[in-house]
């Protein structure tokens, strides 16, 4: 019986992962309905607003009659209350499915077993827990937001293999940016840059790179960008204030007016920064958030031990001297080789 249903599960989780990048805020979510160990219809949340991936798999079902002997796999408790779609439960309830299997509980305050109990509650069988930690995977940065009341937050950086991440300043020529990682490496980080909801630096990168923190190498949406400008010193000209995409700015100065899709948010860049920087990106309801920033800003994100992912390009070269890398303790949690570069995610010791 495990078998069979880690083996529907794992269909679910297939069709969850199409709804990568579409579903925010709402968590990626597939469902498959199984009658007599086949599948009789399936399907999954395509987008925020649309139907939810219970609702499409029921109404692909064919034949009606097979929902009472069927069973509902789906990778995420179903909803139990009215928000922009009917509760998910009901439906379920309505069409007398005896047998509902949940990969993972919703910690959503509205939901957070409530789903559950009232499946139960109709006499509905219940089974919890299957492939619940591929699921949870799945969905870390929606369980995330919603259990520690901030965003995920995934620190990127390259190195040489040395441990170097960047070259001396007399090295290079001023606005110039020294490549570490490859070519491949670079277009990976624009793909990432598609999934995670905004990407952060520092002042210090912002002058140096002037960079755009788009996705224009990979098809998808481009992130919210985040700045920290203690003094506001930056320069209007640079590509941060193209008002292309939606833009926090966070300054400890009087702040000018709102212009397009730049905001400026005040804040003391005390001891408390980061935890007030992170309530205000979870108040925008901003899940995930991705610092590319430079050494003193990603150490700042180390020292407070405010991390789920560390995702650290090793170049196959050596540098023999420059701006030492950032050092971070965790465990690997994957790795694999792109050309010359060596991807290493850790996640913080003790993370599931």
């Amino acid at each position: 019986m495990k078998e069979i249903q880690e083996l529907f599960m794992r269909r679910a989780l297939l069709l969850a992962k199409k709804g990568v990048g579409t579903t925010r805020p709402n968590p990626m979510v597939g469902c498959v309905i199984e009658k007599d160990e086949k599948i009789i219809g399936e399907g999954w949340h395509y987008k925020s607003g649309g139907p939810h991936a219970e609702v499409v798999a029921i109404n692909s079902v064919k034949n009606p009659p097979e929902f009472n002997k069927s069973t509902l796999y789906v990778t995420l408790e179903p909803c139990s209350h009215h928000g922009k779609t009917s509760p998910c439960t009901d439906l379920i309830i309505q069409k007398k499915i005896p047998r509902v299997v949940i990969g993972t509980q919703d910690s959503y305050e509205k939901v957070n077993r409530t789903g559950i109990k009232k499946l139960k509650s109709a006499g509905i069988k219940v089974i919890e827990s299957v492939l619940e930690e591929d699921c949870r995977i799945l969905n870390r940065r929606f369980l995330n937001f919603h259990e520690k009341k901030r965003p995920y937050i995934v620190l990127k950086w390259a190195q040489s293999n040395d441990g170097f991440m960047d070259v001396l300043p007399h090295q290079k020529n001023t606005g110039e940016i020294f490549w570490i990682s490859n070519v491949y490496s670079r277009q990976l980080t624009h793909l990432w840059r598609t999934q995670e909801e905004a990407l952060l630096i520092g002042t210090q990168t912002a002058r140096n790179d002037n960079p755009q923190l788009n996705a224009r190498h990979w098809y998808g949406n481009n992130p919210w960008r985040v700045l920290l400008d203690k003094n506001l010193r930056l320069p209007c000209s640079l590509n941060i204030y193209d008002q292309q995409q939606p833009t926090l700015i966070f300054t400890e100065e009087t702040p000018p007016e709102n212009k397009n899709k730049t905001r400026f948010i005040q804040t003391l860049f005390n001891e408390r920064f980061l935890e007030n920087m992170l309530k205000n990106i979870y108040d925008l309801n901003v899940q995930s958030l991705m610092v590319e920033g430079g050494k003193k800003t990603l150490e700042s994100f180390i020292e407070k031990k405010l991390w789920d992912e560390s995702r650290i390009f090793i170049a196959g070269k050596n540098l023999k001297n420059g701006l030492n890398a950032p050092m971070v303790q965790g465990k690997i949690w994957r790795q694999r080789t792109i050309d010359n570069d060596r991807l290493l995610i850790l996640i913080p010791d003790g993370a599931k």
